[in-house]
């Protein structure tokens, strides 16, 4: 019996990866969470200090969470325009905006004594930065069909990673006149007590910036077009040459090859941050209203170590599973997996609620319930796997990642409000027993799933000798 010369067991001759430059895109987006997450430990008693609420203390989650929510609202009306803007005039000179876009904003926030100033400076960091679209153009620019989905499945552990360093600075270095007053005594860090975490953030862009002017190689294939003038047909991504030209952004978007997996990367999108925002409020709700009631200091030990297992287990594992199964089939599992993770919130509910404590039973399930999370969060690194091999040349690479990353600020900007709303809603109305808001994640895993079905299966056996 001989197999199909198609199916994935038969890949081979994987191109090896550029490592030096994927290693520069990989330190590049380390900077994104680095920017985006040190100031979650000091945010709330920033804004309090600052006397925003009138010392209404229940006003600081609108406060705080507006602040996070206009970063990723303009990010998302921003990073197409700059994605579509690395097709035309290279990706390094749109990365070094980026990064120097995050420097000046984070300095800004560091400065800042009133609220619209903590907004203003939040706004100039979505604003600015369109970066991740961006690195990930370089990367599918650097790659070929072979190892697209070897170097996409690096990128999960790198954010988390980051996510779980920059509130640990960020959380130790406020107000360090107070914890070490013999070095950082002066009125200038009484003046700004968090402007130490600020500075770190703006050191390590600054450093990442010189590295990217001194190292990084412009990747563009405009740029780079003169180089592939011999008439060969390039194969990176599962496109062609023949048009040197981005494709226009309605062209795109009237095709549903392109618009299918910017769909789905949009529906995975909002079922993520959906879980991500509901699971620190069911670890902290109270026992008797539906949730677990857990101390911060457990809930961020659980979250810590859920990071650490998850960017093990990107590394380590998802890339053979695609290479065993394919895209496909690995995505389709990925996506399968929230359907057991959503479930198991009400099921821990009644499970606290019947003993009307934590006890030893409890443990197991969140265990559980983080390894179906583990499964869900492969398909991150899969759907970005689609979304390059559905670019209808690869001068359009950029524009794709804009369309793409844009669903993604869009989910991030609103879903976390939207789903926290809901949850309290349905809690304080004891609709459906309070468990309305975990139906409607169900009901969008479905449309998620349906989606999943209607991808393409991916060819990777193709070998791009281009790059």
């Amino acid at each position: 019996m001989t197999a199909n010369e198609n199916t994935p067991l038969l890949r081979k001759n994987k191109t090896p990866l550029p490592k030096f430059q994927l290693s520069l895109v990989l330190l590049l987006m380390f900077a994104e969470p680095i920017s985006a997450q040190y100031i979650f430990p000091f945010i709330n008693q920033l804004i309090r200090e600052l006397d925003i609420t009138g010392g209404d203390d229940r006003k600081l989650g609108y406060y705080a969470g507006l602040t996070q929510s206009l970063f990723y609202t303009t990010q998302a009306l921003t990073t197409l325009h700059w994605s579509r803007l690395s097709d035309y005039i290279g990706r390094k000179p749109v990365l070094l905006i980026g990064l120097m876009g995050l420097s000046i904003s984070n300095m800004c926030f560091g400065l800042s004594t009133t609220f619209p100033m903590i907004v203003a400076s939040r706004c100039v960091a979505g604003a600015l930065n369109g970066n991740i679209g961006v690195m990930k153009s370089v990367i599918a620019d650097i790659t070929d069909n072979t190892n697209l989905a070897q170097a996409f499945v690096l990128i999960p552990p790198v954010f988390s990673v980051g996510a779980s360093i920059a509130p640990l600075y960020g959380g130790v270095l406020a107000k360090p006149h107070d914890r070490w007053p013999a070095l950082f005594s002066g009125i200038f860090w009484q003046n700004y007590p968090y402007f130490l975490p600020c500075l770190v953030s703006v050191s390590f862009t600054a450093v990442a910036f010189l590295i990217a002017a001194l190292f990084l190689k412009e990747s563009s294939p405009r740029k780079q077009h003169k180089k592939h003038q011999d008439g060969v047909e390039d194969t990176c991504v599962g496109v062609s040459d023949k048009d040197a030209s981005p494709v226009p952004i309605r062209t795109l978007m009237r095709t549903y090859s392109v618009m299918l997996p910017i769909a789905t990367y949009g529906a995975l999108a909002l079922v993520d941050i959906g879980f991500i925002a509901l699971l620190p409020l069911f670890y902290a709700t109270p026992i008797e209203i539906g949730g677990l009631g857990l101390p911060p200091s457990t809930i961020g030990t659980c979250l810590a170590i859920y990071g650490l297992f998850n960017g093990l287990f990107q590394v380590l594992f998802v890339s053979k599973l695609i290479d065993r199964f394919g895209e496909k089939k690995t995505f389709c599992t990925g996506v399968l997996a929230f359907f057991p993770l959503i479930a198991m919130f009400p099921i821990m509910s009644l499970v606290v609620q019947s003993q009307q404590q934590v006890g030893s039973s409890i443990w197991p399930l969140m265990a559980l319930q983080l390894c179906f999370a583990l499964i869900g969060d492969m398909s991150y690194s899969v759907i970005s796997v689609f979304v390059m091999r559905a670019v209808p040349n690869r001068y359009s690479l950029g524009t794709m990642n804009g369309l793409s990353q844009t669903t993604n600020s869009v989910a991030r900007a609103f879903g976390p409000v939207t789903f926290s709303f809901v949850f309290a809603f349905s809690k304080e109305h004891n609709i459906l027993g309070g468990n309305l808001v975990y139906l409607i994640l169900l009901v969008m895993a479905c449309f998620l799933v349906f989606l999943s079905r209607l991808l393409p299966d991916l060819k990777s056996d193709e070998r791009c000798d281009g790059n």
